[in-house]
């Protein structure tokens, strides 16, 4: 019993990486996914969930055992110069642009649960999010409103999977677009939405750096690992259920003939569990948090993997790392305003941006854990190296197709 409850409360990080990807950008891009295409693409959130966790798995191994975040091990990897400076540029890039794209979504998704509760429109609540989110990162006082907004996320989060259970939705159906693989004809964007809003690119920084500071370097490291995977696989495997029952939700609701559902017609799949009224304010208030608490950790993770790849010291109180992460919020937040008009699909696009972005990323990873005059005995095997090849090729093949259809 005691080793159970040892690692429950271990659970940390990974819970950090859920949170992140479980936005404005999951709820409404599962929800188009359902809408548009019925139990069709529940295969692309199976896969995404297992990309993620092999990928934040060779994250948090790195951090736990270099002591280095991802920004700072792409850093010292390569030895001469030109081949450091490239990498650590397609880095800043990489992170900038996504991480700025990953912000529209957010402000956009907090100023429509706002539009919902009030009327006002999207561009106008947007300089409001994007000002209170500034707000809170510069003076810390995210940390005090997390868990408030957390809960409404929870909260929003069990209403769909309770949903998802009362609408008894085809087991045959749901279970063939879980495992086998299609992509219907006009669903290659949702295809690639759905993986870049559940594997984040972000996340991959972020959770080599949280797990140095939940597992200390007096903790031995066997044991750091193995907490470490069962909070990882737990927190994700969460996170995949919660994006499924939103797309079983939204299929139930609104396919066929779904495909251009609005953030309002959203909050109806909650209805059978809560009722309309209910519905509306719970899906508002949970978009809103939801967008919140995110449209401070992107910034934030993007200032720190800017300042891990060129050397800054990779501290909050720095003016560098402060700097980045405003001049993402700030373009996040004009970008929500000017394009405020179509928030549904500047949600989407932002998370196709990110899925675009992915495999760059996940490149750099790979080479960063096969280093094993860092890692020694915890580099890659064959197995690891085989599932990380697997998920840059399926990823990598998946947006070089969109890219085509441009």
């Amino acid at each position: 019993m005691a080793k159970p409850l040892q690692r429950l409360r271990s659970i940390g990080p990974g819970l950090l990486v859920t949170a992140a990807f479980i936005g404005p950008g999951t709820v409404t891009t599962a929800s188009t996914a359902g809408a548009g295409f019925g139990y069709a693409l529940l295969w692309t959130i199976v896969f995404a969930v297992a990309a993620t966790i092999v990928l934040q798995e060779m994250s948090a191994r790195l951090g736990l055992i270099s002591g280095q975040g991802l920004g700072e091990a792409i850093r010292t990897t390569f030895g001469w110069p030109v081949a450091r400076f490239a990498s650590c540029g397609l880095i800043v890039v990489a992170i900038g642009f996504g991480n700025a794209a990953y912000q529209t979504g957010n402000v956009t998704g907090a100023a429509v649960g706002l539009e919902i509760l009030t009327g006002i429109p999207v561009a106008t609540w947007s300089w409001l999010v994007g000002a209170v989110a500034a707000f809170m990162l510069l003076s810390g006082a995210y940390r005090v409103l997390q868990s408030g907004l957390i809960l409404l996320v929870i909260s929003m989060s069990v209403a769909f999977v309770v949903t998802a259970v009362l609408i008894r939705p085809d087991p045959m159906a749901a279970l063939s677009g879980a495992f086998i693989p299609q992509i219907p004809p006009g669903s290659l964007t949702a295809v690639v939405a759905l993986i870049g809003t559940t594997i984040v690119p972000y996340n991959l920084f972020l959770h080599a750096s949280s797990v140095r500071q939940h597992w200390p370097a007096e903790v031995p490291r066997d044991q750091a690992l193995s907490e470490s995977r069962f909070d990882t696989v737990l927190a994700i495997i969460i996170g995949g259920i919660i994006t499924a029952a939103i797309t079983t939700t939204a299929a139930a609701a609104f396919f066929p003939g779904g495909e251009r559902i609005t953030a309002a017609d959203m909050a109806r799949q909650l209805s059978p569990s809560l009722g309309s009224s209910a519905a509306t304010a719970l899906f508002s208030l949970g978009l809103l948090a939801a967008g919140l608490t995110s449209a401070v950790t992107a910034p934030l993770a993007a200032g720190y993997a800017v300042a891990g790849a060129v050397g800054w010291p990779a501290e909050l109180k720095s003016w560098r790392v402060r700097g980045v992460s405003l001049a993402v919020l700030l373009t996040g937040t004009i970008l929500a305003a000017s394009l405020g008009k179509s928030p549904t699909e500047t949600i989407l696009v932002a998370q196709v941006a990110n899925g675009l972005l992915l495999p760059l990323v996940a490149v750099f990873l790979l080479v960063a854990v096969n280093r094993r005059s860092v890692l020694g005995r915890y580099a890659n095997g064959w197995l690891a190296n085989l599932a990380g090849v697997t998920v840059v090729t399926i990823t990598t093949a998946l947006a070089v197709w969109k890219l085509a259809t441009l």
